[in-house]
């Protein structure tokens, strides 16, 4: 599997993809402002999220990601994507 870029396609709405985001943050809990670099993170694409909020997409973009948790990012954040592999299945 490759990566793909987000200029040149985007997932299926609603699907679950591991997205690269550049130097992204992810503070861990318990820890006073700790962090550790985390670029591959699980994401569900959302397109046109914003469709209905001229003010918000123009800020953020048109399209959303939704983290698991606390780590929802907007369309920009977002540089790369590629599909989940299927796990193994047993005897593999």
């Amino acid at each position: 599997m490759n990566w793909i870029a987000i200029n040149d396609q985007l997932p299926s709405n609603n699907q679950r993809v591991l997205a690269f985001i550049p130097n992204n943050k992810v503070f861990l809990p318990g820890k006073d402002f700790q962090y550790e670099i985390r670029q591959v993170i699980v994401l569900r694409f959302l397109e046109g999220f914003y469709s209905d909020q001229p003010d918000k997409q123009e800020k953020y973009g048109l399209h959303f990601w939704q983290g698991e948790g606390n780590s929802n990012h907007f369309f920009k954040d977002v540089t790369h994507w590629m599909a989940i592999p299927k796990g193994i299945t047993e005897g593999e």
